[in-house]
C-alpha cells in the first residue's frame, strides 16, 4: 500500500522559523507552526484521532497530549504552535496514563473489532480493552445511515472529533454536515437530521476521507474487504489530471482514493473519479483498436500500428484532395487524452 505521511496539522508558510527539542532532537520549523507537525518532521508520530494535515487544528480528541519544560499542564500538539527554545516531551508515564484514560472512555462506547482503527490505536497505547465495558448508556445500537450509493454511514463507531464536518467545510466547501445537540446526545448529521442522499451532500468523499474511526466507510470496502496494494494513477474522467491511488484486492479495484501529492487536485476529488469508476469493467468498454473503412462496415480489431497508420492515412488523403487547410481539430483542457 502507498501510505502517505500524515503531519497532523496544514504546513506553515514563514520566512520565520523557530528552534526547539523534541525529545531530545533538536527541529527548526516555521514560525506558526505546530507541535505535533514539528515532531512529525523529526520522525515522532504524536497519537491523535482528531488532527490531520489537510484540515486546520482542532483539538478535541485529547490524545496529542504533550509536556512542555516551564510550563503547566499537558497542551494539545496540535493547536500549540512551536516557539523558540522550546523543550518538549511527547512520551511520559505521565502523558500514556492520560492517553489511556482518554481511550477508556471511547473504547467503552465503540463496537469490538480488530480489524476497527480505533482498536488498533487502543493497541499501540497497550489497551484492549475498556475497563467501563459497553454496558452502559451508549450509542452501539445506532442506526446506520445506507442512503448514499457509494458509502455507509455507521454512527455507533463516531467519536465525534468533527473531522467529517471540517472536510465537508474546509475542503469542499458544501457544509452538508454538522454536529447536532449537546453533551451525550451531540451527533453527526447530514442537512437538518436528514440522510446523506437527500441533504445537500455531493459525494465528493471528503469526509469518507477524513474518517479516522471508519464511521464513515465505501460501501465497496465493506462488501469486498481492505485493499492490501495500490498503484498511482490519473483519474480519466477530465483534462483537469487529479491523481489517484488504485487501491486494490486480489487483483479488484476496490476503492478510488485522491492522491495527496496531486498537482491538479492535492488530495481532494468529484464524485466522478472517487465514486463513479466502475466503467472501467463495463462489459461495453473498447479494449483494443478497431477501424472501419466505411460507415456502412463492421469495426474490425486490429493492431495500434495499423489504427494510427490507417488513420494517418485517411487525414493525408484528406488533405491531398482539399488541401492542406482541410483539416482542423477541436480542443479543450477538460478533454481526455482519448478525446
Amino acid at each position: 500500500m502507498i501510505i502517505e505521511k500524515d503531519y497532523g496539522t496544514p504546513e506553515i508558510k514563514s520566512e520565520t522559523t523557530v528552534t526547539l527539542n523534541i525529545d531530545g532532537k533538536t527541529v527548526t520549523v516555521a514560525e506558526g507552526t505546530s507541535l505535533m507537525r514539528a515532531a512529525a518532521e523529526v520522525g515522532t508520530n504524536i497519537p491523535s484521532l482528531c488532527a490531520t494535515d489537510c484540515l486546520e487544528s482542532f483539538g478535541s480528541c485529547r490524545l496529542c497530549l504533550v509536556e512542555i519544560d516551564g510550563r503547566r499542564g499537558t497542551p494539545a500538539s496540535c493547536t500549540t504552535p512551536a516557539e523558540d527554545g522550546m523543550k518538549v516531551t511527547t512520551q511520559s508515564d505521565r502523558l500514556a496514563k492520560l492517553r489511556r484514560g482518554v481511550m477508556d472512555l471511547y473504547l467503552s462506547d465503540h463496537p469490538e473489532g480488530d480489524d476497527l482503527p480505533l482498536h488498533d490505536l487502543a493497541k499501540m497505547l497497550n489497551m484492549t480493552e475498556s475497563r467501563y465495558g459497553t454496558k452502559g448508556h451508549n450509542h452501539l445500537k445506532s442506526i446506520i445511515d445506507d442512503s448514499n450509493p457509494y458509502f455507509s454511514f455507521d454512527p455507533s463507531k463516531c467519536i465525534l472529533c468533527s473531522r467529517c464536518v471540517r472536510a465537508c467545510e474546509e475542503v469542499q466547501g458544501t457544509f452538508a454536515l454538522t454536529v447536532e445537540g449537546r453533551g451525550f446526545d451531540s451527533q453527526i448529521v447530514a442537512g437538518v437530521g436528514e440522510s446523506f442522499l437527500t441533504s445537500d451532500c455531493v459525494s465528493c468523499g471528503a469526509c469518507v476521507d477524513a474518517c479516522p474511526t471508519d464511521s464513515l466507510l465505501e460501501k465497496n470496502v465493506i462488501d469486498m474487504g481492505k485493499p492490501d496494494h495500490s498503484v498511482l494513477t490519473t483519474c480519466a474522467y477530465c483534462g483537469v489530471g487529479c491523481g489517484f491511488k488504485a487501491e486494490l484486492k486480489d487483483g479488484a479495484v476496490i476503492r478510488m482514493t485522491p492522491w495527496k501529492d496531486g498537482a491538479a487536485n492535492h488530495g481532494h476529488s468529484c464524485v466522478k473519479g472517487r465514486f463513479a469508476w466502475e466503467y472501467a469493467f463495463h462489459a461495453d468498454r473498447i479494449l483494443k483498436p478497431m477501424i472501419r473503412g466505411k460507415i456502412t462496415d463492421p469495426w474490425r480489431e486490429v493492431s495500434w500500428d495499423e489504427a494510427i497508420d490507417f488513420a494517418a492515412q485517411q487525414l493525408l488523403s484528406i488533405q491531398k484532395k482539399y488541401g492542406r487547410k482541410s483539416i482542423g481539430g477541436i480542443t479543450s483542457s477538460r478533454c481526455t487524452n482519448e478525446e
